[in-house]
């Protein structure tokens, strides 16, 4: 176990569990909404970078007291304060999300590597799954720990040093500062990307998994604190201006796929920056799919009352399996980069019942020792009610559009089954509230 006096360096040595939320934020997927929106609309969405980094923090610092406060996964907790409907209702939902975005991202993962290395996207994609499958299933967290402070880090200095060779125009970014939504279902849509990149169900869910893993109990809540800051507000911040401001700057095709954003950096500011790109592509891929891969398991793992490590098979096996299937993302048809934001969006609108969920709970007495302040409430109620704002907007648009395709059925039935329990919880918030003012106004008398 951490203490909270280390020093800064020692604290960087024992953080991990927000590094594994990191690694699966500063994704190709979120790559996608960055430099789509760049490309498409400039620096107007730079607000929107900004405020994802500040988001992603907060629903990961909330995400860590619950599981610091009760030292259970989230599933286990929701089961015993709320039932096992909503349990299972929130399996679903991680399951739907993250199991969407690992399949596009290895379509990713597999073209870069075959732009890269050569050889068939679908070869990489079998060799990608397998590694996975053995290095998670064999190596456990810490493997997947070592593996996201490592690629992450990398990540972040590649994409930090490719703004030295692109031309920014600074005062045009400092305009992007001010909030603006561009018209139509695209503004919408990639405003919901890139918040869905750093507000993912995948990152709220698995947080107290990992800490658990780590042995963190609330004697860690300082370290678990500088984790989330340096992971979140720093490093996921640092590289999402980065890739954004790269983007906005030389690209103006929105239509460019992965490779086709790395290789018209070439051309237009050297092949310097293509390829510093490309590797961080290539970088962030590896590790959004190793954080990504043990999410479902994780939950699942909870649910069905099984241990959350390798040492028990039936958790293994489940690791190794999601890795497996994840392979057949490579055969999804589709430009990559509108694949990657159409799964954050669709992630991000199973969002909002999360974090719900965590304030709920984070209010709850009978399931934390030690409620919220008034300042993290605050905190929790703009971070759900923005991100239920942004997702409804997209909704709100894909509706307007017309049912005509199974996928937009499905968006619209997976919102309308979240919307409906979220507008329970609040329900019985008001409920819980009313109750205990009453049991206050009875002893008082």
């Amino acid at each position: 176990m951490a203490t909270g006096d280390s020093g800064v360096l020692s604290r960087f040595s024992e953080m991990g569990p927000t590094w594994l939320a990191g690694a699966i934020a500063t994704g190709p997927a979120t790559i996608g909404a960055l430099v789509t929106a760049g490309a498409s609309f400039d620096y107007t969405l730079l607000w929107v970078v900004v405020l994802s980094a500040v988001m992603g923090a907060t629903a990961q610092y909330l995400a860590m007291r619950l599981g610091l406060l009760t030292e259970a996964g989230i599933v286990a907790v929701v089961e015993d304060n709320l039932g096992e409907s909503w349990a299972w209702l929130l399996v679903a939902d991680t399951v739907v999300a993250a199991g969407l975005a690992q399949l596009v991202i290895m379509k990713t993962l597999a073209g870069v590597s075959a732009e890269v290395a050569g050889l068939s996207p679908v070869v990489w994609a079998v060799v990608w799954g397998v590694v996975l499958a053995v290095g998670l299933a064999g190596g456990g967290y810490r493997f997947a720990e070592w593996g996201a402070k490592l690629l992450v880090s990398a990540v972040v200095l590649l994409f930090v040093v490719s703004l030295f060779v692109v031309p920014i125009d600074y005062g045009a970014a400092a305009a992007g500062l001010i909030p603006t939504v561009p018209a139509g279902v695209e503004g919408a849509l990639l405003a919901a990307g890139i918040l869905g990149g750093a507000v993912h169900i995948a990152l709220v869910t698995m947080q107290s998994y990992t800490m658990r893993a780590r042995g963190w109990t609330t004697e860690d809540s300082a370290l678990a604190r500088f984790d989330v800051g340096a992971s979140m507000l720093v490093a996921f911040g640092v590289a999402s201006l980065a890739i954004f401001l790269v983007a906005a700057s030389v690209l103006s095709d929105p239509s460019l796929g992965a490779v086709g954003a790395a290789n018209a950096l070439g051309p237009l500011v050297g092949s310097d920056a293509k390829w510093l790109f490309l590797l961080g592509l290539w970088g962030a891929a590896v590790t959004t799919l190793g954080g990504n891969t043990v999410v479902p398991p994780y939950l699942l793992a909870d649910k069905m009352g099984w241990e959350q490590d390798t040492e028990d098979t039936r958790y293994q096996a489940a690791v190794a399996g999601f890795a497996l299937v994840s392979v057949l993302g490579v055969f999804i048809p589709g430009a990559v980069f509108g694949l990657l934001i159409q799964a954050l969006a669709i992630g991000f609108v199973g969002t909002p019942f999360v974090l719900a969920l965590v304030l709920y709970l984070l209010n709850d007495p009978t399931a934390v020792p030690t409620t919220n302040t008034p300042l993290e409430n605050v905190g929790g109620l703009l971070l759900v009610g923005i991100s239920t704002v942004v997702a409804g907007q997209w909704v709100q648009r894909v509706a307007a559009g017309g049912v005509t395709d199974p996928v937009s059925l499905s968006i619209l039935a997976f919102a309308a089954v979240l919307a409906a329990a979220m507008l329970g919880l609040a329900a019985m918030s008001v409920r819980d509230w009313l109750t205990r003012g009453t049991d206050r106004s009875i002893a008082a008398d």
